[in-house]
Parts: structure tokens; sequence; C-alpha cells
């Protein structure tokens, strides 16, 4: 790369995902491409597949993301994330159907699921779970 597109790049590269998004955001408003449609269901498929692929490892996903933040894991905590592994792979499987659902549902009710539900929901299932650790820790840990 050149000092120039260096440049540009280390300028720019901030706003490059939001300007993209923008993009998006506006070809799906106002064109009836339902290939804009495909996006969530196929991130939510990506994550199932990440997840319940996982399973079948020696290590799931969020074992080893639990390992790297605490490389001598107690066995309560490797049994604990094995078992979350199989929830999120359930979660998202759901979330995939609803999602893929809604793609032949009206504008409206696509926008309202796959723009504010489904976050609402991941995020919901995310804080649950994080109180859900907390005491579980303090269970085991004492």
């Amino acid at each position: 790369m050149n000092k120039i597109a260096k440049k540009w790049y280390s300028t720019f590269k901030a706003i490059l995902p939001f300007a993209g998004m923008f993009v998006v955001i506006v070809a799906f408003h106002f064109t009836d491409c339902i290939f804009f449609k495909f996006y969530p269901p196929i991130v939510n498929l990506g994550f199932f597949i990440v997840f319940f692929s996982s399973t079948f490892q020696e290590k799931t996903v969020i074992q080893k993301i639990a390992l790297s933040m605490e490389p001598d894991a107690k066995p309560w905590v490797m049994n604990y994330t094995r078992k979350l592994t199989y929830i999120w792979s359930v979660f998202m499987f759901i979330n995939f159907l609803i999602s893929f659902a809604t793609m032949f549902m009206s504008a409206k009710i696509w926008t309202i699921y796959n723009g504010f539900i489904s976050y609402l929901l991941v995020g919901a299932f995310f804080g649950i779970e994080y109180i859900i650790r907390i005491l579980f820790k303090r269970k085991y840990d004492g």
C-alpha cells in the first residue's frame, strides 16, 4: 500500500462499517430487493452452525472463550460452558427460524423482528446468562 492509501485507510477505517450499513439501509428502503431480507437468517444460521458444530469438538466455542479469559478454569466452569453452548445453539436456531419466517411477511413485521425484537432477545438472553453465571460463581467459588 502506498502512503496516500495508508493515510486514507487509517483516516476512514472507523467510519467504513457505518457507511456500508448506511448504503444497505438506503438500498433496502428504496428498493424491493428481497436479497436484503436474507441477511438476518444467514447471520443467525451462521451463529447456530458455529455453536452447534463446536459441540462435537473436545472444547466448545464458549469453553475456548472461557479458557482464554481464565486459563485455569475449574471443572464446573467447563461443564457450565458446554451446557451453555447447547442452550445458545437452540436459541440461535429458534431465532433463525423466526427470522426466516419473517422474510415472507410484511416489511413492517420483518423490520420490527429483525431490527428490534431479535436484538432485544439476544441482549436479554445474554443478560440473564450473565446473572446466572455470577450466581454459579458465588456458589462454587465460595
